[in-house]
């Protein structure tokens, strides 16, 4: 972790599942798209639980989904309207604009680094408000680098108005993408674990949190002690 009184107020945070409710999006389709195709109703089952054998991008999960069910579009065409939708369907998680406000009245410099394709996030990162709170954002299908790479934290916290060698915080529930990899740049970590053990390796994150907010009040709280 950072010593005392060294670190910038530099938080960079996740998008997914950290600043929106992805999975609560996902959960959202999978119901319309089970719909839209006249599936029976156990098909929402396998939806909800297919991003656990598929993650990652949902192409290939939208292929198995094609098979799964004999449905007549290609999976470009569901991929293309999966990737309209999700932005549609994605909300802030409850707090979070109200934490990234006090952030930054508080004189921290915020900003978002995450994985996805430029359209999509940027969508999300929009349609939710959540680009009116924060300094700035780095999406890897813009600049050709992805999460852990250290290359993409940097970028980010620039777009903020910091440098990672400076310290500051990356807030994630990704043990590998988000706390390994912002630990990588000397950055300090926060782990949102949403009631989840920590399966990252013998190496933790400086600190965890049940959720997003409780991350932005240990950041808030950690300053205070510094001061």
């Amino acid at each position: 972790m950072n010593k005392p009184g060294t670190s910038p107020r530099l938080a960079l945070f996740d998008l997914d599942d950290t600043l929106i409710d992805l999975s609560g999006a996902y959960s959202w389709w999978a119901a319309e798209f089970a719909e839209r195709h006249r599936l029976r109703a156990d098909s929402i089952s396998w939806l909800n639980t297919a991003p656990k054998v598929f993650p990652g991008p949902k192409d290939r999960l939208l292929a198995q989904a094609k098979a799964q069910f004999g449905l007549s579009e290609s999976v470009s065409e569901l991929w293309n309207q999966y990737r309209r939708r999700i932005p549609e369907l994605a909300q802030a998680r409850p707090g979070v604009l109200d934490g990234l406000a006090r952030l930054r009245r508080d004189g921290w410099m915020v900003g978002i680094v995450t994985n996805g394709a430029l359209d999509n996030q940027l969508g999300k990162i929009r349609r939710t408000g959540i680009a009116e709170h924060v300094d700035g954002y780095v999406i890897s299908g813009e600049v050709g680098l992805r999460k852990p790479d250290p290359q993409i934290f940097r970028l980010a916290a620039r777009q903020a108005g910091a440098e990672t060698a400076e310290g500051g915080w990356m807030i994630g529930d990704d043990p590998i993408l988000d706390i390994r990899g912002g630990r990588s740049t000397g950055m300090s970590t926060c782990w949102v674990s949403h009631g989840r053990e920590w399966t990252g390796g013998v190496l933790g994150p400086d600190a965890s949190a049940q959720d997003t907010c409780d991350a932005i009040d240990t950041l808030l709280a950690l300053a205070s002690v510094r001061e």
